[in-house]
């Protein structure tokens, strides 16, 4: 029986090393590949019944943890939880996933994910659904719905090109209708608490302009596509909707942002992240939600879980934990 521990196996690699510097060991013809420098398309494919789910990856950005990212808990905790998860030491990451969903009659975009426009300060790390639609074969002028589950800007902002155009020009768009009348309004623009809240309003004014005959406000509780059922998640905004979408005996849960990167607001469902409109209420619809999904055993999508985003949410005393979904080759 072999009986390999860890001084045996850096001696081996201090071995390799040694020959390859001294030319003693074996030798092969070396060839100079250049190296591509570039990542491979984000989509990944999955079934639910008969219908054909695409997860399309917009991308991620990282960036140095903000004071207040968790509100209710110092930095020090928030910055040890983006630790364990092997963060950059602190900073955190965020991923963005639109899901499309493909139900035989209709070509369903679920949020749109940041746009094209004004990116270059991230470098093309975020931005990306376009070119993995394409890159999945997907035609963007065959997207019949574009489904916004609330209408914060990294939902939304690409629905237009960076020349102002519509990216997805035959598809109708549909929102929350109570976001929409929140967000739309006025009178609420002029009560913004802060800067963030204040440019969430401006640029749904920006984005939505000129659109208005495009767009059709749905309500909870209602088949908002075929096989695509709207579900009240409200709190992270108040109109912010998740998704049920089912076909034959399966079914999945788009949960859109019940909780954002579940490292840190799923695990731990009672922090509140600074991005959450009504902290206390989106607080109890994570618990609403995260109950009903682990006691149904449901698979879970959510739009910045880490790409592909599909998993499984299990309880965990008072907390819960994601339990990704393997890989599957095959569709």
């Amino acid at each position: 029986m072999t009986d390999l521990n860890r001084r045996d196996l850096l001696a081996g690699a201090t071995a390799i090393g040694a020959a390859a510097v001294t030319g003693l060991g074996p030798t092969t013809a070396s060839a100079s590949v250049p190296q591509s420098g570039t990542q491979a398309p984000g989509f990944y494919r999955y079934k639910v019944g008969s219908y054909e789910c695409t997860s399309i990856n917009d991308g991620a950005r990282t960036f140095p943890m903000p004071d207040k990212f968790v509100v209710n808990l110092p930095k020090e905790e928030a910055l040890a939880a983006g630790e364990a998860a092997y963060m950059p030491k602190g900073m955190v990451t965020v991923p963005f996933n639109p899901q499309l969903i493909n139900t035989g009659s209709k070509l369903v975009l679920i949020d749109t994910g940041n746009g094209v426009a004004n990116l270059e300060p991230s470098k093309g790390a975020v931005g990306r659904t376009l070119q993995n639609l394409q890159a999945a074969g997907v035609d963007p002028k065959n997207i019949d719905l574009v489904l916004l589950s609330h209408l914060h800007p990294d939902h939304t902002n690409g629905i237009r090109l960076a020349d102002g155009a519509l990216a997805f020009p035959n598809a109708e768009i549909m929102v929350p209708a109570k976001d929409w009348e929140f967000w739309a309004s006025d009178e609420n623009a002029a009560k913004a608490p802060n800067d963030m809240t204040k440019n969430y309003f401006a640029n749904v004014k920006k984005t939505f302009a000129g659109l208005e005959s495009k767009i059709t406000k749905y309500e909870w509780g209602k088949e908002v596509a075929p096989g695509i059922t709207s579900i009240a998640t409200p709190g992270h905004t108040p109109g912010h909707t998740s998704f049920a979408v089912a076909s034959g005996d399966k079914k999945v849960l788009i949960q859109s942002d019940v909780t954002n990167i579940p490292e840190f607001f799923l695990r731990n469902p009672d922090w509140h992240v600074a991005f959450d409109n009504d902290a206390a209420l989106a607080q109890a619809t994570r618990h609403k939600f995260y109950d009903m999904a682990a006691a149904e055993k449901a698979t879970v999508i959510g739009f910045h879980f880490t790409f592909p985003s599909v998993g499984h949410v299990e309880k965990d005393g008072a907390k819960y934990r994601l339990i990704p979904s393997a890989w599957n080759p095959t569709i």
